[in-house]
């Protein structure tokens, strides 16, 4: 079995709804699909949560009245026929009708969460229904009745796999089962949403609980490129990454994918496809356990850096230094993305400055502290990499004209990491297409 994720922007018009519902029924085999709510239905959902929250109610009734129209022409354009259309138009006055329903009532964070689960229910409804006018076999399968977090907000995904595994097997006789992305129930059995990765990642917790054959990201790109395509002119698809590279990838920048999503599809070896509704001829890019070995395969940027020197020639080397410095940042809850020492100092890097300023007081205790803001961290990933000759020189060469402030390497056998100014990012990226692609 297939499980197959589509983006706000391949469901956001009736047409592009309509070719994903053709993509899919020419696809061999059973497959389940996962649905984002409409391009910009969540962002509006939002701003009337907001609005709510704050007991600015003509606002959030202006919000719903436009969203509401919105919908009303695209049931319009996705039904051919009139009593499909009056199904359409019911599924949009139920909900509607439930968001004036929320709005009227004591709204809080708990209504807040059910209010933005509703875009990917509507979008799901929507599409089946689709799928039935045009004579395709298919059910609703809710996310509501096995997706799940605990109380940190962690999907429980044995839990999910023990509840999905038994809906499936009633359903056996079904090619084409319509979920949704982001949603799901909390430790209390509320309704709340998984946050990060939000479709990606329920796709790819689906596909890890019933180890489905393969899943599938479409999206409004051909694959992971080489580099940042809104940055670079001369980018490439690559063809295949392994889970390490598409992780590191993720986590430092590259938008098409979430790190999150790539976890539980890593831990029982299930293939992720990127592909690309616009083209979907184009191969895409393959994430799985094989790869080529030694070779540049992409580079991403993380912007809004902080880097923090340490200086301390009497204590850098006192036994539980280091322990010590950590704590402080454990304690403010702020992760480290870089570190590099010397004999008389420490520099890391933060991308959360929430806490920078009791953070910043703290190490203080410590010795002489400098911080560079506006910071990009540059990664350049390939799969044991550490195995290629030669690969810092390439690197440095590349970028002999950027100065660089910090250079992590052999904390991961994926991965160089460098910080440089964020007005050199840009640059940066241009010169290393150049510089160890080629391009």
């Amino acid at each position: 079995m297939l499980v197959v994720k589509f983006g706000g922007t391949s469901v956001g018009k009736p047409e592009r709804m309509k070719k994903i519902a053709t993509l899919v029924r020419e696809m061999p085999g059973k497959k389940i699909v996962v649905l984002s709510a409409l391009s910009g239905t969540t962002n509006t959902l939002v701003r009337i949560g907001d609005h709510l929250l704050a007991q600015q109610h003509t606002a959030a009734e202006q919000e719903i009245s436009t969203l509401e129209k919105h919908y009303e022409q695209f049931i319009k354009e996705l039904y051919g026929s009139e009593s499909y259309q009056a199904i359409g138009q019911e599924i949009v006055s139920r909900y509607f009708s439930l968001f004036r329903l929320l709005s009227a009532g004591k709204f809080d964070d708990r209504s807040y969460r059910e209010l933005l689960a509703q875009g990917e229910l509507i979008s799901t409804e929507l599409f089946y229904h689709h799928l039935q006018e045009i004579k395709v076999s298919s059910r609703l399968l809710p996310a509501l009745h096995f997706m799940s977090i605990d109380e940190n907000q962690e999907p429980e995904l044995e839990k999910i796999s023990e509840r999905l595994k038994p809906i499936l097997g009633t359903m056996s006789h079904v090619d084409i089962l319509v979920t949704q992305g982001y949603i799901c129930r909390n430790h209390k059995n509320e309704i709340d949403n998984l946050k990060r990765g939000g479709s990606d990642y329920t796709a790819s917790l689906m596909g890890a609980a019933i180890r489905a054959e393969e899943i599938q990201i479409w999206t409004d790109i051909d694959g992971m490129h080489n580099n940042d395509p809104r940055i670079v002119k001369k980018t490439v698809p690559i063809a295949e990454l392994t889970f390490d590279e598409a992780s590191e990838l993720a986590y430092f920048g590259a938008k098409i994918l979430h790190p999150s999503t790539i976890v539980p599809a890593q831990k029982y070896g299930v293939p992720v496809r990127l592909k690309n509704t616009m083209d979907e001829k184009a191969p895409g890019t393959i994430i799985s356990n094989k790869g080529s070995r030694g070779e540049f395969k992409a580079v991403a940027a993380k912007d809004g850096i902080t880097a923090i020197k340490i200086k301390s020639s009497r204590m850098l080397l006192a036994h539980g230094f280091l322990r010590k410095v950590f704590e402080v940042f454990e304690r403010y809850r702020t992760s480290i993305d870089m570190i590099s020492t010397s004999e008389v100092a420490v520099s890391l890097t933060i991308d959360d400055n929430k806490n920078l300023k009791p953070i910043l007081e703290e190490l203080t205790s410590f010795g002489t502290i400098e911080v560079d803001e506006n910071q990009s961290i540059i990664c350049i990933v390939g799969n044991l990499l550490s195995e290629k000759e030669g690969v810092l020189r390439e690197v440095f060469e590349a970028l002999k004209k950027v100065p660089i402030r910090m250079v992590s390497y052999g904390g991961s056998y994926n991965n160089i990491s460098i910080l440089v100014d964020s007005s050199q990012k840009d640059k940066a990226l241009n010169l290393l297409n150049e510089g160890i692609f080629h391009l």
